[in-house]
């Protein structure tokens, strides 16, 4: 246990380059960690409030690739890619994001998932290459809130599901 809250604190060398987000969700961490593995689920999640997304190409796996456009509800659209480095189910994902495979200012997501109880605690750990893309990503792109706003999408979304599924 030691070692996932270590995963959890801000290293004092990437602290002024990163995002940590975390939030509760009443689901069990399997299914949470499901709703990655899919693009039938992620589209139905991925993204802050009134973003779609269009997948090219999916492969979830570690060295895979997700290759998708991420569209805002102004229609502005953005290319996405995401190279899945490491999984490990159903605890933790480690990801590389930008906008395409020779993307200089990728950034690094590390997601850990922990049980608690019934419910499932996730941890969203971002470090950009810099500070000021960082900056750049919490004033422009409000990644913060953003990113809260994915993470609530995927609570509603595998709540449901359980909801769902316990109906029958």
């Amino acid at each position: 246990m030691a070692g996932a809250q270590h995963d959890m604190r801000v290293e004092p060398e990437t602290a002024d380059r990163e995002i940590v987000i975390s939030r509760s969700i009443d689901a069990p961490r399997k299914l949470v960690f499901e709703a990655f593995t899919e693009v039938r689920h992620l589209s139905r999640w991925w993204g802050p409030e009134g973003f779609t997304t269009t997948t090219h190409s999916f492969e979830f796996r570690e060295g895979g690739e997700w290759n998708f456009v991420l569209h805002g509800p102004d229609g502005t659209d953005y290319s996405e890619w995401i190279r899945w480095r490491r999984i490990v189910p159903p605890e933790r994902i480690e990801l590389l994001h930008g906008e395409r495979p020779d993307d200089p200012n990728a950034f690094e997501s590390v997601l850990t998932l922990a049980a608690d109880g019934a419910a499932t605690r996730i941890v969203m750990r971002t470090v950009f290459p810099t500070k000021e893309l960082r900056d750049e990503a919490v004033e422009k792109y409000h990644a913060i809130e953003g990113g809260r706003q994915t993470l609530s999408s995927l609570a509603d979304y595998v709540t449901e599901t359980v909801r769902k599924g316990a109906e029958g």
